[in-house]
């Protein structure tokens, strides 16, 4: 009886406020409303432009990415090749050449092998003036230093040779030259020619006290050379100093020589054979030749030091991009869920 008392009553107060049931359900739409169009919003607008600006930093972050790898790859190929071309000077030394000036040389000697020919005269000469011969053929002064030396011969061991050596000009300044007159009275041959050598010092053989070894080896080190009879040959010296890789040192000569013809104006005709021949410096630079090493090691290392730094730097960049859009794709990811769940 209470439930049906109760119920009558509302019914009566529903009907009696009918407009206010209808504004209270208004309100509720208007609330409703209101709340679902900032999701919407939210939902729609937002987002896309979230999902843009990390689409763009992820490219962009992509493309970063590539671009250290490829620095990365032509460290790599950088360090190969520094290596290699190290290792290929190493193997491949320069030949350096580099010049010394000097006023005097030490005298070199000269060592001729006459034969049945004779010394006539040796003068030293300066400033290129040789003086016209007063009595060619004849015996003259003989104002050289000289020493005689027999020895056997170092390539037959058999053979006995005999060497007049003489003193080689030394101020190059003053054009200093040696000049030297020979005669042979008659000789079985139809070319007649006197060999000589040169070798770095006169001194040297002077103090030498197996002067005929001293001779021997310095036949096995140097070349030798002709000049002809009947000829006024002109000998211009240069010396080359070679260091070697064990810091040993050889000495050799290159020379020029011109000849020209000496006219005989001995007034009967002779069978002899007169040689003259002239030695001179031809500059006062000495030539030193060495092998050198391009390859320095501490440029090496330093610039390997340096591509292995930016490798690292290159990998430490890339490995922080990495983490980076790892981050950046969870965050969008979980901004996405969420939204998600607030739309449902």
């Amino acid at each position: 009886t209470v439930s049906t008392t109760q119920l009558s009553e509302d019914v009566e107060r529903v009907s009696e406020n009918p407009t206010d049931e209808r504004e209270g359900e208004m309100k509720v739409h208007e609330d409703s409303s209101s709340v679902i169009l900032p999701d919407s919003e939210l939902g729609t607008t937002a987002p896309s432009l979230r999902f843009s600006k990390t689409c763009l930093k992820n490219v962009f972050s992509v493309i970063l990415l590539f671009i250290y790898l490829l620095l990365m790859a032509v460290a790599v190929f950088l360090v190969y090749q520094t290596i290699s071309d190290f290792r290929e000077k190493l193997k491949h030394p320069v030949m350096s050449v580099s010049y010394k000036e000097v006023s005097l040389y030490d005298a070199p000697g000269i060592a001729f092998y006459p034969g049945k020919a004779r010394l006539l005269s040796c003068k030293h000469h300066y400033y290129d003036h040789i003086p016209p011969l007063i009595n060619p053929g004849q015996p003259g002064d003989i104002e050289c230093t000289t020493q005689r030396i027999n020895y056997t011969d170092p390539f037959t061991n058999q053979t006995m040779k005999y060497a007049l050596v003489v003193q080689g000009p030394r101020d190059v300044k003053k054009k200093e030259l040696v000049f030297l007159q020979f005669h042979l009275n008659e000789t079985d041959q139809d070319f007649s020619a006197i060999d000589y050598l040169l070798f770095s010092s006169f001194e040297e053989f002077i103090n030498s006290p197996e002067k005929a070894e001293f001779m021997k080896d310095c036949e096995s080190s140097y070349s030798s050379w002709k000049f002809s009879g009947g000829f006024r040959t002109w000998v211009k010296m240069s010396l080359v100093k070679t260091k070697e890789e064990d810091g040993s040192e050889t000495v050799e000569f290159k020379q020029e020589t011109s000849v020209v013809n000496y006219i005989d104006q001995r007034t009967k005709l002779r069978s002899d054979q007169l040689f003259f021949v002239v030695f001179e410096w031809k500059d006062p630079f000495i030539q030193t030749v060495q092998d050198i090493i391009t390859a320095n090691p501490w440029n090496t290392i330093a610039l390997l030091c340096g591509i292995f730094l930016a490798l690292f730097k290159a990998a430490d960049f890339a490995k922080l991009s990495v983490k980076w859009m790892i981050k950046i794709r969870k965050r969008h990811l979980k901004r996405s869920e969420q939204v998600m769940n607030h739309i449902s």
